[in-house]
């Protein structure tokens, strides 16, 4: 059931990170003021340049890297509405690198726009049928394409690796010690996993999985583990706000994401922040966050993706 979230008040606070362009909002409802509890939004997608979102700190030190080791293209992976690969295409075109993108099924065309904004950037299509694609860090896949181009920079699929850890744990500033919960949406799990690693001992890290299955516990399990993050902070992961799976949607999502967008001037992407806000306002509503809770979201950014959706669906996010 759509949520009638009461009267929406935005206010931009005295709360801006040390960096400048990523400003946390306020946002201020009835149900929050019913409910005694604050909640901020930290504005990833207000970051400016070649890429935006977290997609600038997953790529940051993985280009960086790359042209440390005197590579001149990276080659990544991700489906035909991915925002890694958009943001990858931009980003290696800004930093002088060329990019390749094997991308999970076949070219459809006329292709959508995250594609054709790639494109534009300069990025080289290698697409893949589902069933390999499945194998695609396979060592016989990773000489074939460099066969094919020659050299490159391997970037995996979402950009999740050590590098994107890295810059992900910059994400939280001194002055976001001052909240209790830290909310994220959670694909491939690298910019949670940098959260985690990052956030004070007070703080809880709650995920938002896009993705269907409980898998997603495990996988973060894993994840933390392998990169030695396992530690005495605690965080819960909530795999129920999924509407469907990755790059579903509904109406009912669709209609908490226009009321909230209209009413805060804040803009949600169907596929992750829109869903993590709906979790975070339904919990809120539970009176999961004990009274005088002051709760940061992470706007991941993600909006380039609304076309594509939009495209796919036939409907008008933003009437």
């Amino acid at each position: 059931m759509y949520r009638n979230l009461g009267n929406f008040e935005l206010k931009i606070p005295k709360i801006v990170s040390k960096i400048g362009f990523q400003p946390s909002e306020s946002v201020s409802t009835d149900l929050l003021h019913g409910q005694k509890v604050e909640l901020f939004i930290k504005r990833l997608d207000k970051i400016p340049g070649e890429s935006s979102g977290n997609k600038y700190f997953k790529l940051k030190y993985n280009l960086e890297t790359a042209k440390a080791q005197g590579k001149t293209q990276i080659l990544t992976f991700g489906g035909a509405f991915s925002n890694h690969i958009h943001a990858s295409a931009i980003a290696a075109k800004a930093h002088g690198l060329r990019s390749i993108g094997v991308i999970r099924g076949e070219l459809v065309y006329p292709l959508n726009p995250t594609l054709v904004a790639a494109k534009e950037n300069g990025m080289i299509f290698h697409p893949m049928s589902r069933s390999l694609y499945k194998e695609k860090y396979k060592v016989q896949h990773l000489k074939e394409w460099m066969d094919i181009y020659g050299d490159y920079y391997l970037i995996p699929e979402g950009g999740t690796n050590e590098l994107a850890i890295q810059g992900t744990r910059e994400i939280l500033d001194e002055v976001d010690t001052a909240f209790d919960f830290i909310c994220v949406p959670i694909g491939t799990g690298g910019t949670f996993a940098g959260l985690y690693a990052s956030a004070k001992s007070h703080q809880k890290v709650l995920g938002f999985s896009a993705l269907k299955g409980e898998f997603i516990h495990q996988e973060i399990r894993e994840l933390l583990a392998h990169h030695k993050l396992v530690g005495n902070k605690e965080y819960k992961l909530f795999s129920n706000y999924h509407f469907g799976g990755y790059g579903k949607i509904s109406g009912d999502l669709i209609q908490f994401i226009r009321n909230f967008s209209d009413s805060s001037a804040i803009p949600l992407d169907p596929i992750y922040t829109g869903k993590m806000m709906y979790g975070i306002f339904d919990l809120i509503e539970q009176g999961f966050f004990p009274k005088n809770s002051r709760i940061l979201a992470i706007h991941t950014g993600g909006l380039q993706g609304i076309a594509g959706m939009e495209q796919r669906f036939n409907f008008q996010l933003y009437p």
